[in-house]
């Protein structure tokens, strides 16, 4: 049968959908092979969410053409979010791609090789609001770790956010489907569990009886034996109540590190929004988190530069991760989003929001540094996640850097340490904004 290859651009949700897809090619008699080169289809799975992530996907379709031109590979199907979101453009002005698929059809993915394979051209979108067809997956990740996506779509509509028009509304997997996928996953070797969807909070509300489940699934999840570590990501702000609260502080398994994406803390910009909540609530709630879960790491992302934000409200947003020193802060200039409220707003230049969000970077350095130079000394428990043969040491992560996103501990130890198991290292330095220490012995 002929060779397919798969390149996953974005976010972790997007890995979990290509890795279905991969799953739905093998299934269907095809063999997925790792190295592009060679394939008779390429499927390069796009995100479409902002400008550098369009950049990044036509950069991938372009190089992909350069080696179907030299007779490298075959086909080039384009699907993900770029493909939904620019439906009819993809293949008239990237003449090098051969099919088009969108978000709500997945599922249709062998069909669609096979069409390309008879020289048709595949040009299919589905309905985006429609629940997910359950299937298996081909991990991409390390053996260790996973991520595991719980609902599909959004119904926040932030003014500047495209996601909605691309991922359909908000739909929440079956709780049965959702735990019998993660005990699979846990009898493969996966030692963490990240925990991901558009808005992980608003679990289970689009069901009839528009009820907050999160907190019982995580119990369900943390009675699964083999799992060491369960992460929460993108967990929306005024979702977060009291029996969430107390099941993160309580179950063991569930690591101390929330992802909480903020996007500014000024009332103005949060109403410009269309966020829920305010400045006050913002800082309540954390005041509330840190004090009910000793320990708590804290990530959260914001944007910078969006219509109506002026000097007044940006120095609002710096005091605030001043007074906060979140541990955790990814800050990114505002892109104006065709089809967003947002994008028909007057906005700033773009240069603007730029150095803002540099501005928040090297404020977040100094907050780092601080976090750093006090973890020294400290005995850790780490996952260890590989050896890198550049510097030739192994490194892992404490429960407070979530995989690809956060930093790394680098491991002084004399002897190999086996990747994916969980070791004692002790905190001696901090090199170039990572940790550092020495392997303890057990």
């Amino acid at each position: 049968m002929a060779n397919i290859g798969f390149i996953s651009l974005g976010c972790a949700k997007n890995q979990v959908d290509c890795e279905r897809m991969m799953f739905r090619v093998q299934e269907a008699g095809f063999t997925v092979q790792p190295d592009v080169v060679g394939c008779d289809v390429v499927v390069i799975n796009t995100c479409g969410f902002i400008d550098s992530a369009k950049s990044e996907a036509i950069d991938h379709i372009l190089q992909m053409g350069q080696l179907k031109q030299q007779g490298l590979i075959g086909k080039i199907l384009v699907t993900g979010c770029l493909s939904q979101r620019y439906q009819k453009q993809v293949l008239q002005e990237l003449p090098e791609v051969d099919g088009v698929l969108g978000t709500g059809s997945y599922d249709r993915i062998a069909e669609a090789v096979q069409q390309l394979l008879s020289e048709q051209t595949v040009e299919r979108f589905d309905s985006i609001d429609e629940p997910e067809v359950e299937t298996g997956r081909i991990l991409t990740t390390p053996e260790h770790y996973a991520f595991i996506k719980i609902a599909e779509g959004c119904d926040n509509r932030c003014s500047y956010c495209i996601i909605p028009f691309l991922r359909g509304k908000f739909r929440s997997r079956s709780m049965d489907d959702v735990l019998y996928e993660a005990r699979l996953l846990a009898d493969s070797g996966v030692k963490e569990l990240i925990v991901v969807a558009q808005d992980t909070s608003r679990y289970g509300t689009d069901f009839p009886e528009h009820k907050r489940l999160l907190p019982e699934l995580l119990r369900q999840l943390c009675a699964i034996e083999g799992f060491h570590w369960i992460r929460i990501h993108y967990l929306y702000p005024d979702e977060i109540d009291d029996e969430l609260i107390q099941v993160i502080a309580s179950e063991p398994k569930i690591v101390k590190y929330l992802d909480i994406p903020i996007q500014h803390c000024s009332d103005k910009i949060l109403k410009l929004m269309n966020r829920r909540g305010d400045g006050a609530y913002l800082r309540a709630l954390f005041s509330k988190l840190r004090r009910e879960i000793p320990g708590l790491v804290l990530r959260t992302s914001v944007i910078t530069g969006l219509p109506g934000e002026g000097e007044e409200e940006f120095a609002e947003l710096c005091e605030f991760l001043k007074e906060q020193k979140l541990e955790r802060v990814g800050a990114f200039p505002f892109s104006p989003e065709e089809g967003t409220p947002a994008a028909e707003m007057d906005y700033p230049d773009s240069e603007i929001a730029q150095k803002r969000a540099q501005s928040i970077e090297i404020l977040q350095s100094d907050i780092m540094d601080e976090y750093n130079g006090a973890m020294i000394g400290r005995t850790v428990e780490l996952l260890v996640d590989g050896y890198d043969e550049e510097f030739e040491q192994f490194y892992g992560r404490t429960y407070a850097d979530s995989p690809d996103i956060d930093g790394r501990v680098w491991i002084a130890s004399e002897e190999p340490v086996t990747e994916g198991t969980f070791v004692q290292v002790c905190i001696d330095a901090v090199i170039d904004g990572d940790l550092s220490g020495y392997l303890l012995e057990e």
